[in-house]
């Protein structure tokens, strides 16, 4: 009986044409209804792919959570491309990506029209209004959570502090996550003296080290920093926060901090991934095609990073070094995002009554861990009442 069983299982698992509509159903469904942000998509896919549909053992989805925080990319993304390659192969791997992109991404093309075309009118910015300081303090409330589980020891606490002034004084953000990451491999390395002079001398980088001021938006530019962001964001989609305002505010000036913060409120109002906030930028920077290679560009590395590191999964697991670096990287990324929302705020929070939303939507966040879709769809609809009772 026994045996039965498990060639059923081994069965169920083989791809197939069956096995890719399975695919392309469910992640259809979670990429159109899953709101919450990236924890709350892998744990609906836990749900999904282990307990009910057993395609995987609880064990193996472990072990693909773990590579997906070894890669760059946004995670919930790239657990789904892994699941999808799980169920049905080479064409599941694809399938689970897409499906799981795109619904979030039209949505979020449709809303980029409307606020391109309504955005200024009264009611538009009385929504707004509303959404931003929600937006802050769900940032604020992942950080908080992110940082107790990646701030394991006190070097590592040091690290954060550090990567902190350095972001705050200005040096470019993709160097303050690989000296992160490089600084805490050379804390299990007590020999390499010379990755810890690295590490240490490495916050000394100018500014000016990143990416040339662009002169003009052109549909290339678009891509290619899209690409870039895809290819070497680590952590979640609110990391994405530091690398926007870093390029597109502060070095570009192709968008202002309102339009930013505009651009991640609608991207926490869509289910599906956070990245979705790409489709959104690219559509005001160059229209609908704009919108296109963006989201192509952010979300194409994740397709690669995921079909190189499918089959490396048993060796990363058990890497001393892998696992500093990435640990060092999260301590990197968590100090972005704490410099970058503390600037947001300051936009973001400026009165009584931003003040009072902020304040409300952490507690409901903290005391009942209220669904973040439902604290901005009330954030907006607070604003709407506010601004008008004030007309």
């Amino acid at each position: 009986m026994s045996s039965m069983s498990t060639r059923a299982a081994e069965a169920a698992r083989e791809p197939g044409a069956s096995s890719l509509k399975e695919v392309a159903m469910l992640f259809l469904r979670l990429g159109t209804t899953a709101f919450g942000g990236p924890a709350a998509h892998i744990a609906m896919m836990e749900d999904e792919v282990v307990r009910r549909r057993q395609w995987i053992t609880r064990d193996r989805f472990l072990d693909l959570l773990g590579a997906t925080n070894l890669i760059p990319g946004p995670n919930s993304t790239e657990m789904a491309i892994h699941l999808g390659h799980q169920r049905a192969g080479w064409g599941g791997l694809v399938i689970a990506g897409i499906c799981f992109i795109v619904p979030a991404s039209l949505i979020t093309l449709v809303l980029a029209g409307l606020y391109v075309h309504f955005g200024k009118r009264p009611q538009a910015e009385a929504l707004l209004y509303g959404v931003k300081p929600v937006i802050i303090v769900i940032v604020f409330q992942a950080l908080v959570g992110l940082g107790r589980t990646a701030v394991k020891t006190v070097p590592l606490a040091a690290l954060a502090f550090l990567a902190v002034a350095a972001s705050a004084a200005g040096v470019n953000e993709i160097v303050v996550l690989l000296l992160s990451g490089v600084g805490a491999a050379a804390m299990v390395v007590p020999t390499s003296g010379l990755a810890r002079g690295v590490a240490a001398a490495a916050y000394t980088v100018p500014a000016g080290a990143g990416a040339a001021l662009a002169s003009s938006v052109q549909l290339s530019a678009v891509f290619l920093f899209f690409l870039k962001v895809g290819a070497i964001l680590f952590g979640s989609g609110y990391v994405l926060l530091a690398f926007l305002r870093a390029d597109l505010v502060d070095q570009r000036h192709w968008l202002t901090v309102s339009q930013l913060l505009d651009a991640i409120a609608i991207g926490q109002i869509t289910p599906g991934p956070v990245f979705s906030t790409a489709t959104f930028i690219g559509y005001l920077l160059a229209g609908v095609p704009g919108a296109l290679l963006a989201t192509v560009g952010i979300f194409l590395p994740s397709f690669v990073f995921v079909a190189i590191s499918g089959p490396l999964v048993p060796r990363l697991r058990g890497s001393l070094m892998a696992g500093a670096f990435l640990d060092g990287v999260n301590v990197g990324a968590l100090a972005l995002m704490a410099v970058v929302t503390l600037a947001l705020a300051r936009a973001a929070v400026v009165d009584v009554t931003t003040t009072l939303l902020a304040a409300a939507s952490g507690f409901l966040l903290l005391r009942w861990r209220a669904n973040s879709a439902w604290l901005v769809l009330g954030g907006g609809l607070t604003g709407v009442a506010v601004c008008g009772w004030l007309r």
